[in-house]
């Protein structure tokens, strides 16, 4: 049957995101108004021409076309002409008009992406030659900045929403709940030319994204170079740890000890517990010293300098040493990417503002209900509670730094030590993880053939800077695996992370190449991503698990036991991320109230958003009134209104993971995950009826914390 979008690739993998937002952009310079006889003149045209046609949805595509339509575009009889002579009538000319527009989509988002990977491999991999000023201007590049502005000139554009109109967020969600795979497809071309943007605009955007991305993948702080007030080194071995994000996976660690035994006794006062609190106290000094910016430039990624935090006194070769700090840079990028974004602004009427566009167009989910999910969570009781069960295991109040508190895992009874000893001799190099992965895979459950597949797809290298996935656009390249790989192989702060990128790469894989259609392979948005990437690091030790012998107990209590620590973990994580994520909000809410701020009014802004946060959700917990912890967040910095995907990838997890513990062997849990990612980028109220049969919410959570408590 022909498929009737009116009874009805989210953007096709194309454009790797940032241009997915470009796209969507109306001109701002004067259009050719195209006249409403001319219109009704096209509509009669091509409705006569084929009197089996879907007078709406003709309707709809010739509005659209008019809507765009440019005076370098040609007359209002060039319109009439190309409409007229460009509408595929039959359901097997429309096929193959999809067919074909899919097929260039594909093939330009393929070849542009070889190009950008090879452009970006001295900025972004180790092992490659050393980045010069040249490489981190050209990784700004993006090959598939005109690309829109190419398509319409040619008027590939323009036939292409004639035939395959946009849909609202709105009319996805209620019409779409009867639409077949093929009206899906369809509506998701539609999503691809939705309006028009200069190509200048989008390579100027691109550009800032990119040096924010290169700022934060430098900065590194030198743990061995940091001394206690009383002259102490608390970190005797070489160590770098990249800001945020290898900063708080160092100070989780740091829980080890205590965490061992809560109820021992013998561990109060224990030295090496107390170097771990002192450890913990140093870092959250530095991250403070970060987000006032306060730090001294000259100890970012430098080890020529000793630095006291706490004081912030500096020392060269043991004298003493003078350092201005760094000026306000952090901030500074974010301004750089908020006038990139400003430009984009005059493009949408319908959506003028970065933020609208991120929730109701990336995400598909509107800002209001994704703060009032939020606020439900880090505000009830549920959370109150287990952090006073964290409270009586540390033995002490809770200090802000304890939003990390890693106890509730599993791997918390184990020495990192340990853990790195062993991912160190497992994966010496990117290549040694990326050969082990379909044993990985085939453990959780995947058939031999299955897991090979997947695997041949994804290629691990090590990243320059923090870890990270790049998605296969095409199924002519592969996916990539980034992580950091010391000299003395992957430590296993390194080894989660991969674990993490991993489930992406699955994701993304499954999405793709088991696909019926490509505008919608995919995700919903990238939260649901996420969700696949927390899916897998939970099961990291699982994975790793052959020769270490600690696979859990069979009896019921242990049970019992890593069931309700899962359930703890899962909402003090999420307490964590959502406060988080409510700062990164405020702040661009802020910056659209304040266009015209510098770096340092944004600076003192995000100080007082954060500590506004922190009292509201936080302090009444953890204590330390005016904290700006919550700004810590490097994507913040990079990845411009990034943060919420996480949270809701939290949400989408514990409701995957209480829908897959039905699944009675591995073998079943693999079955019904792919089936799941298989579904492709329907929007997220779609994608979650069709994975769980319920829509997206905290009250699983909150409900399976009240049964544990």
């Amino acid at each position: 049957m022909c498929a009737n979008i009116t009874k009805t690739m989210k953007y096709p993998i194309i454009f790797l995101g940032i241009a997915a937002l470009l796209t969507a952009c109306q001109p701002k310079h004067k259009q050719i108004m195209i006249s409403d006889t001319t219109i009704q003149a096209s509509i009669a045209a091509i409705t006569t021409a084929h009197p089996e046609a879907d007078v709406a949805l003709v309707t709809r595509g010739v509005e659209q076309v008019a809507t765009l339509w440019q005076e370098n575009d040609g007359s209002e009889a060039d319109f009439q002409d190309l409409v007229s002579r460009s509408y595929a009538g039959t359901c097997e000319e429309k096929q193959m008009l999809y067919n074909r527009l899919a097929y260039i989509i594909e093939q330009c988002n393929q070849s542009a992406d070889m190009l950008n990977n090879t452009l970006q491999e001295p900025t972004t991999l180790v092992g490659k030659d050393e980045p010069t000023s040249v490489d981190w201007i050209i990784s700004g590049y993006s090959p598939m900045a005109h690309f829109a502005e190419d398509m319409f000139a040619n008027k590939i554009a323009h036939i292409c929403v004639l035939n395959f109109p946009h849909y609202t967020l709105e009319e996805k969600n209620t019409l779409g709940k009867e639409w077949t795979r093929q009206e899906w497809a369809y509506a998701r071309l539609g999503d691809v030319f939705s309006s028009r943007v200069p190509g200048s605009v989008v390579a100027n955007y691109s550009q800032a994204l990119s040096e924010a991305e290169n700022y934060i993948a430098g900065y590194n702080i030198m743990m061995h170079c940091l001394r206690n007030e009383q002259g102490e080194q608390l970190w005797s071995e070489p160590m770098a740890l990249l800001s945020h994000w290898n900063l708080r996976d160092e100070l989780k660690s740091n829980y080890a000890v205590g965490d061992r035994a809560p109820h021992d006794t013998s561990v109060v006062g224990d030295p090496a517990e107390a170097k771990g609190r002192e450890r913990q106290e140093m870092i959250y000094q530095v991250m403070l010293r970060i987000i006032r910016q306060e730090i001294p430039a000259v100890v970012v990624n430098n080890e020529e300098y000793v630095w006291y935090p706490e004081t912030n006194r500096l020392e060269a070769k043991g004298d003493k040493a003078r350092g201005e700090r760094e000026p306000d840079t952090r901030y500074q990028q974010i301004i750089n990417i908020f006038r990139a974004g400003q430009q984009i602004d005059a493009y949408r009427a319908d959506a003028p503002t970065h933020v609208l566009r991120t929730f109701n167009e990336d995400l598909e989910i509107p800002m209001e209900e994704i703060e009032a999910l939020f606020t439900q969570l880090i505000s009830s009781d549920e959370v109150k509670q287990v952090a006073q069960i964290i409270r009586e295991r540390l033995g002490r109040e809770l200090r802000p730094y304890d939003i990390w508190y890693d106890g509730f895992k599993s791997r918390s009874s184990i020495s990192e030590d340990v853990l790195t000893a062993e991912t160190q001799k497992r994966y010496p190099n990117a290549k040694a993880f990326e050969k082990d992965m379909p044993r990985m895979l085939m453990d959780l459950g995947f058939a031999s053939d299955k897991a090979n597949a997947i695997a041949s797809h994804i290629v691990v290298e090590a990243a320059r800077g923090s870890g990270h996935a790049r998605p296969c656009v095409g199924r002519e390249q592969p996916a990539r695996l980034r992580t950091r790989v010391g000299n003395k192989g992957m430590d296993y702060k390194g080894y989660n992370i991969a674990v993490h990128e991993f489930g992406h790469n699955v994701e993304e894989v499954i999405s793709l190449y088991d696909m019926d259609y490509y505008t919608l392979a995919g995700i919903p948005n990238t939260g649901f991503t996420e969700a696949s990437a927390f899916l897998f690091q939970e099961r990291d030790l699982e994975i790793l698990n052959y020769e270490l012998g600690i696979k859990n107990d069979a009896n019921e209590d242990n049970s019992k036991l890593l069931i309700q620590n899962s359930t703890f973990d899962m909402i003090w994580g999420m307490y964590e991320i959502m406060g988080v994520s409510l700062v990164d909000m405020r702040m661009w809410q802020w910056l659209y109230a304040n266009p015209n701020a510098t770096a340092a009014d944004l600076r003192e802004a995000v100080l007082a958003i954060a500590a506004d946060v922190w009292n509201a959700y936080y302090y009444p917990i953890l204590g330390e009134k005016d904290s700006p912890l919550l700004g810590i967040y490097s994507h913040m910095v990079g990845y411009a209104l990034y943060l919420p995907a996480y949270p809701i990838g939290n949400l989408v997890q514990y409701q995957l993971e209480e829908h897959l513990a039905k699944c009675a062997t591995p073998e079943e849990w693999a079955k019904e995950y792919t089936r799941i990612y298989q579904q492709g980028c329907l929007t997220p109220n779609a994608w979650m009826r069709g994975a769980v049969g319920k829509p997206m919410s905290v009250e699983p959570i909150l409900k399976a914390v009240r049964e544990q408590l």
